[in-house]
């Protein structure tokens, strides 16, 4: 076993801070930064809802993602630019909207639709989860929004969520990959739990060559105390915001 390029311990988060309410036009937003990744999370409210829900008495939660041109270490063109959304760019932003739709009460939620944007400020591995864990600080805030204005109940939020990496390099299952890992990765995974510790996505890819069922098993572990510590995070700084 070999030590990690960031010297942390396999079961050590990166440094992470979250930041509410950095943007003062939206009903909810915060910056979260995961070592040197950095994500820019926004929601915001329409009173209304899609076409094809209206009149089924449910509101509606989705995302959008997007990586700034030098979030990199080279320039990446704008998307507008070009046209269209790379698949992956749909794939992530179809990902946040599920795991968010997941902790919502859609009926309660009533006529309001909630739009999520995540902009990926810096990258260095993990934007994904980055994104789905701001994501719920800024959902959260414009549900407080809405709930101060009495136009929802508090129970519109039914749980938590949150998401990690874990993957197995040349140091065994670790949690937390940033790029310099998750590029020489043997395996990787990313991992969207409950605040109650239900599942609600797991993506692992076996990159060099396949894993056990003991090695899965340790990647899941690693991310479920990881995501044990982002939402005590969450929680913290939802809190504060509102006290």
């Amino acid at each position: 076993m070999t030590q990690r390029p960031s010297n942390r311990k396999n079961n050590e988060l990166r440094t992470l801070k979250i930041t509410p309410n950095v943007n003062p036009h939206a009903e909810g937003s915060c910056m979260i930064e995961c070592g040197n990744t950095r994500v820019l999370c926004t929601a915001s409210i329409q009173y209304d809802v899609p076409r094809w829900l209206k009149g089924k008495g449910k509101g509606w939660v989705t995302a959008e993602y997007g990586m700034l041109p030098r979030s990199t270490h080279d320039r990446i063109d704008r998307e507008a630019v070009k046209g269209k959304q790379t698949g992956r760019t749909t794939e992530i932003q179809r990902l946040i909207g599920r795991s968010l739709r997941a902790v919502i009460d859609l009926k309660a939620l009533g006529n309001h639709t909630i739009w999520l944007d995540c902009d990926v400020i810096v990258a260095d591995g993990g934007t994904r989860t980055a994104a789905i864990t701001g994501a719920f600080v800024a959902l959260q805030l414009a549900v407080n929004n809405l709930v101060a204005r009495d136009r929802v109940k508090p129970e519109v939020i039914i749980d938590h969520i949150a998401a990690i990496s874990s993957g197995i390099t040349s140091a065994g299952p670790v949690l937390d990959l940033d790029y310099a890992e998750d590029s020489k990765a043997i395996a990787d995974g990313n991992f969207v739990l409950t605040g109650s510790g239900q599942l609600v996505e797991v993506q692992v890819t076996a990159e060099d060559r396949p894993i056990t069922e003991d090695e899965y098993n340790a990647l899941f572990a690693l991310a479920k105390a990881g995501i044990t510590d982002l939402i005590s995070l969450q929680k913290q700084c939802i809190n504060e915001t509102t006290a």
